[in-house]
């Protein structure tokens, strides 16, 4: 209940987190949200019971969920139609890498000489430490930019001079019924991934019969496939964009056929005996779940323009709604019906959600 707490705040403030990012620039936001949620990392720390514990982790999803869509946002003004995919998978893989690389600091490096509260007050430093070099580094418009030359802003621009973005299109936006195929199937990949992040380690110690330590090194290898997927999956739908100057065939049938190897490599995954094998099947799931995410992450860009973080936030809430459900879902289902029925529904998802990619159009704009 702690992990649904966290993530329904986390998906309920999506909507506000896009539009701070709209509205005051994707510099000032991104610090903001960033030392909000770095200030609840450490206070983690401090939790004494249950009851602090949901109350923190709260308050610590409402400060992150403006992450992803703000951070979309700041791609609007410097990626062209066919960097966007591979710049949305390097931003996804970053995301994933930090995710591998944490377990076993954790697990094997933090725990067992200083407590498990130590890992919450060295993260809430690093984030600090991030904040401040994103405001002095990054700018929201490449103009603005010392290091970027005439020439680069002219390719980047692709020639066309843009305008303030002005009012953020709500009524647009929400009447846009391909934004919500778009966003109910983030939200069947969004419980996909919640499952790995958050249960997969329980999966191992609890079915796999694996050690803390065991754990650790095994619970990061899907999530490491996961960071080849994002770069890879982003990578291949912006080459076929550039080879075919087809949007749909580069982001739908692409983001297909990552769903598909996903679902079927689940199967012998979750029925295999050998731990070792079976986490190898996890791993290649988990990189074909991960191929698609640079590709959905770069249709708000397609579709919502300078208003891409708000499109993104109405997308990823829904994911994030999602990824609550997971927390209760999987937990209940476990606790019946054994570790290998959440699994089995996350290959079942994954059909569903390569069904509404064929529903998805990336040429259908957000028109303010």
């Amino acid at each position: 209940w702690i992990t649904f707490g966290f993530r329904m705040a986390y998906a309920l403030f999506q909507i506000p987190g896009g539009w701070l990012g709209d509205t005051i620039g994707a510099r000032r936001a991104l610090t903001i949200v960033v030392s909000w949620w770095s200030a609840f990392t450490a206070l983690t720390a401090l939790a004494w019971n249950a009851a602090s514990m949901l109350l923190i982790q709260v308050l610590f999803g409402v400060g992150e969920a403006g992450a992803f869509p703000i951070a979309t946002r700041s791609l609007s003004r410097w990626m062209r139609p066919t960097e966007r995919g591979f710049a949305q998978g390097v931003t996804h893989a970053g995301s994933r890498l930090g995710g591998a690389i944490t377990p076993p600091i954790v697990a094997i490096g933090i725990i067992p000489l200083f407590g498990w509260r130590a890992a919450f007050y060295a993260f809430g430093v690093l984030g600090v430490v991030w904040a401040i070099a994103w405001f002095t580094y990054y700018r929201d418009k490449p103009e603005e930019h010392h290091r970027v030359s005439p020439a680069e802003r002219e390719r980047i621009a692709g020639g066309v001079t843009r305008k303030s973005a002005g009012k953020v299109p709500w009524r647009q936006i929400f009447s846009h019924g391909n934004l919500w195929v778009l966003a109910v199937m983030y939200f069947f990949y969004n419980y996909n991934l919640n499952v790995y992040q958050d249960w997969f380690p329980t999966y191992l110690q609890q079915s796999r019969r694996m050690t803390i330590a065991q754990m650790g090194i095994y619970a990061s290898l899907p999530l490491l496939a996961g960071v080849v997927g994002d770069l890879a999956g982003g990578w291949f739908s912006d080459l076929v964009l550039r080879r075919t100057g087809n949007v749909n065939l580069a982001r739908r049938w692409v983001a297909i056929a990552g769903f598909l190897l996903s679902a079927a490599t689940t199967v012998p995954a979750v029925l295999t005996r050998d731990p070792h094998v079976s986490v190898a099947w996890y791993c290649v799931a988990f990189f074909g779940l991960e191929w698609t995410v640079g590709i959905s992450w770069a249709v708000p860009l397609d579709i919502g323009g300078d208003f891409a973080g708000s499109v993104s936030a109405v997308m990823n809430m829904l994911g994030n709604i999602g990824g609550a459900v997971a927390a209760t879902v999987v937990t209940y289902t476990a606790a019946h019906y054994g570790w290998n029925v959440p699994f089995l529904v996350t290959a079942s998802l994954c059909v569903i959600a390569a069904v509404l990619w064929l529903k998805i159009d990336a040429t259908r704009r957000v028109n303010a």
